[in-house]
């Protein structure tokens, strides 16, 4: 282990032992949320604690098992490099686990996500390709046994998008979608092209945890909500009667429309839904902002230049330029055969992670934990 990881490790076992202290002290126990607040964080580093145990333990069997094959007996030395063996073998691997438990853990990993996807730059081609990327996240919710919903929609003449909103449901979800949020960039010869000179097309693609009300108080008093007629498709009751919603949040300017229900109710119910989301992601970014300084923007402008992956249909391929991966797969990934990629780049962020919990300050003074994104986004 390296001189970081194990100064990392000490700090920890040193915020159990005050935890520890915390959680048995009588003055802590007659204070329920202090309690609970202690016990969570203790229940947090137990696991890397008792593998840091292990390790010291086994380490210490080696060095022991070492001597022994250095002391010049024959058969003691047969026997004691067979230990030697199996200790290594198992320090290898535990010295793995606790590199993963090191890694911190995103609190919103498990969360369901609200996916929102708009064509970019490139006119009816980018409508399209807007169109192709949501049907590729179905697929792949399909695929892991998510619940797809679609929320909105608002599709073009020629059968593209020029936005789209849904929710995706289901077990670490989040986890799964966060490192989608940027610009997908399409190069490809379009239809209309008689000349089959190839088009450069963007669509952005934002990924939001999804919020309870817990976590985003909304004052009623900072919303604006005004009810239209609903267009398009939907049978008799389209322009009839009152059931598409807008809500504007006062604060942030943040506008929300929802007419895909017949029902006043359920159009307002999932409006809310996706402001909320929005709103905990304003929170949420601040808070990345200020702790790790990382960029601000989820998608940027659209515009060509700026992208995270292109999707080349020329050469069959799929490129991640944030960190130069690239697969050949093209109709698998659109057909939702995300896997390979996402498992890149999760792989990746758990690397930068991991970097960085062996690197920054000590951990923060027991019960002074960062607070979950809760504010009221101004």
């Amino acid at each position: 282990m390296t001189p970081q990881v194990v100064q990392k490790l000490k700090s920890v076992v040193a915020r159990h032992a005050e935890l520890l202290r915390l959680v048995s002290d009588s003055a802590v126990q007659a204070d329920p949320p202090t309690y609970r607040t202690h016990a969570k964080a203790l229940a947090e580093v137990q696991p890397l604690v008792d593998k840091y145990d292990e390790y010291e333990r086994l380490s210490h069997e080696l060095a022991q098992a070492r001597e022994v094959s250095a002391s010049g007996d024959a058969d003691l030395k047969a026997l004691a490099d067979e230990e030697i063996r199996g200790l290594e073998a198992r320090l290898a691997a535990l010295e793995e686990e606790i590199r993963v438990l090191l890694i911190p853990k995103d609190p919103n990993d498990d969360r369901n996500i609200v996916l929102e996807i708009r064509a970019g730059a490139g006119g009816d081609e980018a409508a399209l390709f807007a169109s192709e990327l949501f049907r590729m996240y179905s697929r792949y919710a399909e695929r892991k046994g998510w619940k797809f919903e679609v929320l909105s929609g608002s599709e073009t003449g020629v059968g593209g998008l020029k936005e789209a909103i849904a929710t995706i449901e289901g077990k670490g979800v989040y986890g799964r979608f966060k490192h989608e949020s940027g610009v997908h960039r399409v190069q490809r010869v379009p239809a209309t092209e008689a000349s089959g000179r190839i088009h450069t097309s963007t669509a952005t693609v934002a990924v939001l945890p999804e919020a309870e009300e817990v976590d985003v108080k909304i004052d009623p008093k900072d919303l604006r909500v005004d009810t239209f007629c609903s267009s398009g498709p939907g049978g008799q009751s389209v322009n009839t009667t009152y059931s598409a919603v807008r809500i504007t949040h006062l604060p942030t300017g943040l506008v929300v429309s929802q007419q895909d229900e017949k029902s006043q109710i359920k159009n307002r119910a999932k409006a809310m839904r996706v402001l909320r989301s929005r709103l905990y992601e304003i929170e949420m970014r601040k808070q990345q902002d200020a702790i790790a300084k990382e960029r601000r923007g989820q998608v940027g402008t659209g515009e060509r230049s700026e992208k995270i992956r292109t999707y080349n249909f020329k050469e069959n391929r799929v490129t991640d330029h944030r960190i130069n991966f690239t697969m050949h797969q093209l109709a698998d990934a659109l057909d939702g055969q995300l896997d390979g990629i996402i498992d890149q780049l999760t792989a990746h962020a758990q690397a930068e992670k991991l970097k960085q919990a062996t690197e920054v300050e000590p951990a923060p003074a027991p019960g002074k934990e960062p607070a979950p994104p809760t504010a009221e986004a101004r």
